[in-house]
Order: structure tokens, then sequence, then C-alpha cells
């Protein structure tokens, strides 16, 4: 997993639940890089799990609840280092579509080794999107929190139910409806 995550995720904590956090969820954990990230650095998710179960446990909040929160952090981070992303389309719709087949191609490119999520997306004749959420890190609610992001950045209400495909967490089907 990029180290750009790594180092989102600790900036999230340090700035929802002060410094103080960041060191304890640090030391609790038994991090192969001792919590030390660079953007650019390619580090194993686990540790970021490591991270979210132990930051769950002091501020006893949900480890999903906060993955979701952090999607909506990381969304904002994208957006200030990756314009061209968003700027392309003028709604979440066209955007989202775009995930897989541009966007992910592209940081492909700059990260070759990076292993991206997966995500079939369609919209139906009735208007709404289905997007299929396919990983075996099993962070669809760090998904659901940059699409929620995503519907805010675009002035769009959407509504958006979400089917878990494989038991594991692996394989999410999320419905999303403008309202």
């Amino acid at each position: 997993m990029k180290g750009i995550v790594f180092t989102e995720f600790l900036d999230m904590v340090e700035k929802k639940f002060g410094y103080e956090v960041v060191d304890h969820i640090i030391e609790k954990s038994e991090l192969p890089s001792d919590g030390i990230y660079t953007s650019v650095g390619t580090y194993h998710h686990s540790e970021v799990v490591q991270l979210l179960m132990n930051l769950s446990d002091k501020v006893e909040i949900e480890p999903m609840v906060l993955l979701k929160e952090f999607g909506k952090y990381l969304f904002d981070t994208f957006l200030g280092q990756y314009p061209q992303f968003f700027s392309a389309h003028d709604n979440s719709f066209d955007f989202l579509m775009s995930i897989d087949n541009h966007i992910h191609v592209e940081v492909q490119k700059l990260y070759p080794e990076a292993t991206l999520p997966k995500f079939d997306s369609e919209v139906l004749a009735d208007g709404r999107m289905i997007m299929v959420y396919q990983s075996e890190r099993k962070m669809a609610a760090l998904a659901e929190g940059l699409m929620e992001k995503a519907f805010l950045h675009y002035d769009e209400n959407c509504e958006v139910s979400k089917e878990v495909l494989k038991e594991d967490g692996s394989e999410v089907k999320f419905t999303i409806s403008k309202k």
C-alpha cells in the first residue's frame, strides 16, 4: 500500500484526536516500519489495519466508522494533489465511472507496484449507479467515504446502499441513487 495512505491517516488522527493519540497507536502497534512512513514508500496494508484497530480501541469508535471518515479525509488530499482527475468531470457519476478506466491507469503508471482496488461500474437505465468494489484488503468503508465526499464535491445529493457480496468483505456492491 502506498505511503500516502499511511501519512494521511496519521495526519487525520493528529488533526482529529491529537498527537498523543498518534504516538499511542504507533507505540501500541507492532509495525515493521516502526511507524515511519514516506508518502512515496510502499508498506504492507496490515500496518494501517493495526493502526486503525488501535485507534478504534483508544477513541472508542468502530473501525469501519473511522475508515469511512478517513476516506472522506483522503478525498481532500487527492483533490489537492490531483485536481485534474476531478476537474475533468462535472458530476459524481462520471467521476466515479472514471476510477478504474482512467484514474487507476494513471496511478499504475506512477506507481507500477501499487495494488489498487477494482471497481466495476455501471449506470442503469433508471439513473442509478452500481459500483462493485473488489479488493483483498477489504476496505470498502474507505471507498464509501471517498464516494460520499465526491457527492459533496459535485454538490449532489445521493443515497448509497451497500450489499456485501463476499462474506469476508472483499467484494461489496454499492447502489447509488441521486435524490
